[in-house]
């Protein structure tokens, strides 16, 4: 093993994932370091949210391991994985429509105590959880809300609630999956501008993302998929410039287009 994978906060190994006679991912390999914003790209289809899934373990590797700090995970269920400190926030936003802003994050930071029935019941003060809640939902700049309910709110504002359910889960590993889809250039940048801003507080995440410009601006690193194997994985200019992934996943024009978008933030 290098020194860069002995390091690794989450480690992929030969993963792979079929259903049935198909085969969504094929034997991918990657590692993310600790406090790396990892981008992880594709055409539709490519097998993106798959992986995240086996990661996650809300879909089950066919064969292959998943690593966090060093230790073994596909054995294990979600919410084992969730503990471990683990945490995916949705491209498709569900909160509880019954529940306020603040009650919906709430319930995401009593995690730890509502695993079964009885220990829900033991511990009746959410008054620690109704904080770290709040505090999650200034942190997504939506504090002014906490006590709307999500039916009332703008998909933007449900984007940031789901960002601040999953960070109440107190993650060392922040998985996200698309979450600018949906959005406008204007509520793109600025939530790609909160993402950011959680990444310099320390988080390590890995973002599925494709929104381009976006994914250049923010990202570290880029692994890219293609029907289900990698093709990419290093520096994002050096592998948004390889011709088999401008190929695969992009067209010229696709990516010129991105590349000014890029250039014009810089």
């Amino acid at each position: 093993m290098n020194a860069a994978n002995a390091n690794a906060l989450l480690r992929v190994e030969n993963v792979t994932v079929r259903f049935g006679g198909l085969t969504a991912v094929d034997q991918v390999s990657f590692s993310v370091q600790p406090r790396e914003l990892l981008g992880l790209i594709g055409p539709n289809g490519a097998g993106k949210t798959t992986l995240l899934r086996a990661v996650t373990g809300v879909v089950r590797a066919t064969a292959g391991e998943v690593y966090l700090h060093g230790q073994p995970m596909v054995h294990l269920s979600i919410d084992q994985r969730v503990r471990r400190g683990m945490s995916l926030s949705q491209q498709l936003v569900k909160p509880l429509r019954n529940m306020t802003l603040l009650e919906n994050v709430t319930l995401a930071a009593g995690f730890g105590k509502t695993l079964s029935p009885l220990r829900s019941l033991v511990h009746v003060d959410s008054g620690a959880e109704r904080s770290l809640a709040m505090t999650m939902l200034e942190r997504v700049g939506i504090a002014e809300r906490a006590q709307q309910l999500p039916g009332t709110q703008p998909l933007g504002i449900l984007k940031r609630l789901e960002l601040a359910r999953a960070l109440a889960l107190k993650p060392e590993l922040f998985l996200l999956d698309e979450p600018l889809a949906g959005l406008n250039t204007k509520e793109a940048k600025s939530f790609a501008d909160t993402i950011m801003d959680i990444h310099r507080s320390g988080m390590t995440i890995v973002l599925i993302e494709h929104n381009l410009s976006e994914v250049m601006r923010l990202c570290q690193r880029l692994v890219v998929l293609d029907n289900g194997k990698k093709i990419g994985d290093g520096e994002p200019r050096s592998v948004m410039n390889d011709p088999l992934v401008q190929a695969a996943y992009l067209g010229g024009d696709v990516l010129a287009s991105a590349q000014t978008r890029e250039a014009q933030h810089a």
